[in-house]
């Protein structure tokens, strides 16, 4: 039987786009660029969107080399993509609201050959719950209290 676990955060929009996040026992701030209309309080959304995919990889590759007792020294990790801000803003309609890709780039600091570097980082990709959500469909229900 699964062993399933509840994540769940709250959060608040504050004054002009600052939002107020409690996730457990830490706050974050979620904001816009001065420029953007915000007080620059904290990283813009998709900001912390790559960030929790960062986390994700980072967190997964050391539970998978502390399980296989590889000596895993870290990681460097690049996240980045790009997406239409015109959509964003409501100009235009012509493409998606959402990045048009995410480009992960690894620098993984252990003594293992590149084919297994390639292996451990295959096994990382296919347990990382952050990953499997961008990947796959997640339903997404948004009620009104």
């Amino acid at each position: 039987m699964a062993k399933m676990k509840k994540v769940s955060i709250g959060a608040r929009l504050d004054e002009k786009f600052k939002i107020d996040v409690k996730a457990g026992n830490h706050i974050m701030y979620i904001d816009s660029p001065e420029d953007g209309g915000g007080t620059d309080a904290g990283p813009a959304p998709l900001q912390y969107f790559l960030a929790s995919l960062a986390g994700c990889i980072g967190t997964v590759a050391r539970i998978i080399a502390n399980q296989k007792s590889i000596t895993l020294n870290g990681i460097d990790m690049n996240i980045e993509g790009v997406f239409d801000m015109e959509t964003l803003l409501g100009i235009s309609k012509e493409n998606r609201a959402g990045l048009t890709g995410i480009k992960v780039t690894l620098n993984v600091d252990a003594d293992m050959s590149k084919a297994e570097k390639e292996t451990f980082v295959d096994e990382l990709e296919s347990r990382c719950p952050v990953s499997d959500n961008i990947i796959n469909t997640t339903p997404i229900t948004v009620k009104i209290v």
